[in-house]
């Protein structure tokens, strides 16, 4: 199939968007650098209205509805980011919207789309399941499809990103993208590729949705299960970006949860930007593998930064306790009067800091004068948690750690 979008289609779309849809900045990142051993320039597009990358293909689209398409309305399924560009710009253009979303959307993409107008309708559990629905709706109520990727004029509003790119950071030699359904790595490979055919694209997916690799080569589809990186968990990858990938895209990297998560924690902690878990993907992959980009100059887009709170919470907190920063210990005691007030001693004069305190002694198996105290302690790092170990080791206390920690990288 030929690639169904130039470069020229897409210089069109960026002067469509300009004044309506951010210039997002394209910054270095010198800490990330020497963290991944690469020269790392950071794509912002979490600075835009909806925090996501999605407004500048849904405005293309929606500007290119003739007046009777405007007036029936326009029908999109998203799991979140697509559906807030489109309700935004279309609320700004004064077209009715529809959202059709997973069930299992996070709970602050749904009230935000809903905030800018739209009518939300909520399906199944992943956009796949949300098909069905669409079609209906598409059929009962004649609305104009708003597809999240398979569109030429969606390929052409994300290539867009690609000239920003290359125009703030033009001896970029390696484009880091995300890939769900294919839409941004397709427009900004085919804008990339076209400035300077040498540039090297990779694509980013997580290891249970591999969709677009296995499209590529044939496989079985496997893609599936719930994973923090919702926004590029698709199933199936588009016709036209199929194509275009194909063509263009050098490469893609599969990468592990445990990887997507990192990165969130990493990106807050050295960057001080919030990422959701999609966005993160292309750091995820410099975590995954560090030497596919080692000494060469990176860009990468962190794409959307619409993550809920509480799991937003959750991967902080757990970042903590991995990094051995924050741990548990037991430690077995003998139930008489100064003990517990050792115990908190040893801890305060090696620097711990104590959270929570759990003192068992009825429901435990530990013999009748003896009892476990379980301890919640913030350390520095996993030396210092073997420092406080070590004193009540001198102290003839049996201190031990509970729960999964980077201590000796081991999981205990």
């Amino acid at each position: 199939m030929p690639i169904p979008v130039d470069v020229d289609s897409i210089r069109d779309a960026a002067s469509i968007i300009q004044g309506a849809v951010v210039r997002t900045p394209t910054l270095d990142s010198p800490t990330l650098s020497r963290m991944f051993g690469c020269r790392l320039a950071l794509k912002l597009e979490t600075q835009q209205h909806t925090s996501s990358f999605k407004e500048r293909g849904a405005l293309v689209k929606l500007t290119g509805l003739d007046h009777d398409e405007r007036r029936r309305g326009v029908i999109a399924m998203s799991a979140g980011n697509h559906a807030q560009g489109v309700a935004y710009h279309a609320a700004r253009l004064g077209i009715p919207a529809t959202i059709v979303m997973p069930e299992t959307t996070p709970f602050s993409k749904v009230e935000r789309t809903r905030s800018h107008g739209a009518r939300v309708v909520l399906r199944g559990r992943t956009l796949t399941d949300c098909r069905i629905e669409t079609e209906r709706l598409i059929a009962e109520e004649r609305l104009v499809l708003v597809h999240p990727y398979d569109d030429c004029d969606i390929i052409r509003g994300q290539g867009t990103i690609g000239l920003e790119i290359l125009e703030a950071v033009p001896d970029t030699d390696t484009l880091l993208i995300p890939i769900g359904g294919g839409g941004l790595i397709s427009g900004i490979a085919i804008a990339a590729k076209a400035i300077n055919p040498a540039i090297r694209i990779v694509g980013v997916q997580v290891e249970s949705y591999p969709s677009m690799l296995q499209a590529m080569h044939g496989q079985t589809p496997t893609s599936g299960g719930t994973t923090l990186a919702e926004g590029i968990a698709v199933k199936d990858p588009g016709r036209l970006t199929l194509a275009v990938v194909s063509a263009l895209v050098d490469d893609i990297v599969l990468v592990p949860e445990r990887a997507i998560e990192r990165a969130v924690q990493i990106l807050i902690e050295e960057q001080r930007l919030v990422a959701e878990g999609a966005g993160a993907a292309g750091i995820a992959a410099l975590i995954h593998a560090p030497e596919r980009f080692a000494g060469r100059r990176v860009a990468t887009v962190i794409c959307g930064g619409n993550i809920d709170s509480r799991i937003l919470a959750s991967v902080m907190m757990r970042g903590l306790v991995r990094d051995g920063r924050l741990v548990r210990l037991r430690v077995e005691i003998s139930d008489e009067p100064g003990v517990l007030a050792t115990v908190a001693r040893v801890i305060g004069e090696t620097g711990g800091n104590i959270v929570e305190v759990y003192h068992q002694r009825l429901f435990q198996d530990v013999p009748v004068k003896h009892a476990d105290l379980d301890a919640v302690i913030e350390t520095r790092n996993a030396d210092h948690v073997r420092e406080i170990l070590d004193r009540f080791d001198e102290l003839g206390l049996k201190a031990r750690l509970l729960g999964t920690s980077a201590i000796d990288g081991e999981v205990i």
